[in-house]
């Protein structure tokens, strides 16, 4: 099996009524689909609404599901250097060394009792990839996944980097046909659910459809709420 490379980019739009369709950033991603069966993540994520977020992550996981491996997060807001961190993982814990303007140097260590599900590092391509955590063989329903790890629980992912351990649930919708900037794709259907006394603040149930393959790369996603988000992808480059 030889490296395979899907490219892309996702605009972020707003859906709010003073300034819908506005676009308000944008991400550039690359995956390396590798022999041994790993995915390398590279997102470059640009949010224009002050403070202004830039965020660039490198993120391993399993192919088949998307467990997470390794990652190296960086960000910046409001145009200052905000922290960088590196996390690693394995079946009996997960480890983090970081740096952030707020909390200076932070060394982390949880223990697990099983594997981390997902890291959630913020780029809403790793939103699509997320979905193999769902087993679609069991047809449309909904799996609560309770080991979870983010790199921010800000809604932005605006703070940190460091580990925040939460759960939430994934609602399998189903098959549908869509057309995005990039084209027009057969998708899955998700929604991520029951966020309620994770977060901060709840998040709005957040719509997200990949494509109906083993890629899941993110098409479409979108959230109401006080958030009123949209996310599209505009462009799609798959190199075998």
């Amino acid at each position: 099996m030889a490296y395979r490379t899907i490219r892309g980019k996702i605009i972020y739009t707003s859906k709010q009524p003073e300034r819908m369709d506005a676009e308000r950033g944008r991400e550039y991603f690359t995956i390396t689909q590798q022999p041994d069966g790993t995915d390398v993540m590279h997102a470059h994520c640009e949010i224009d609404d002050a403070p202004m977020v830039v965020r660039d992550v490198v993120a391993a996981m399993d192919h088949q599901t998307s467990r997470p491996l390794d990652c190296h997060v960086r960000l910046s807001v409001g145009h200052e250097f905000e922290g960088s961190g590196w996390f690693l993982f394995s079946d009996q814990y997960v480890e983090c060394e970081t740096y952030n303007r707020k909390d200076g140097r932070i060394t982390q260590r949880i223990d697990i009792e099983s594997a981390v599900q997902w890291m959630q590092c913020h780029p809403i391509v790793g939103d699509a990839l997320l979905m193999k955590a769902y087993d679609r063989s069991q047809g449309p329903g909904k799996r609560f996944l309770d080991n979870v790890m983010l790199s921010s629980p800000d809604h932005r992912g605006a703070t940190g980097p460091m580990l925040f351990r939460l759960g939430f649930g994934i609602q399998y919708v189903g098959e549908e046909r869509i057309s995005v900037g990039a084209g027009d794709f057969d998708a899955y259907h998700f929604q991520v659910v029951d966020t309620a006394g994770q977060l901060p603040e709840e998040h709005p149930p957040y719509n997200v459809w990949c494509t109906a393959d083993d890629d899941y790369i993110l098409l479409r996603a979108g959230v109401g709420g006080y958030m009123q988000t949209h996310y599209e992808l505009m462009e799609l480059e798959i190199s075998e």
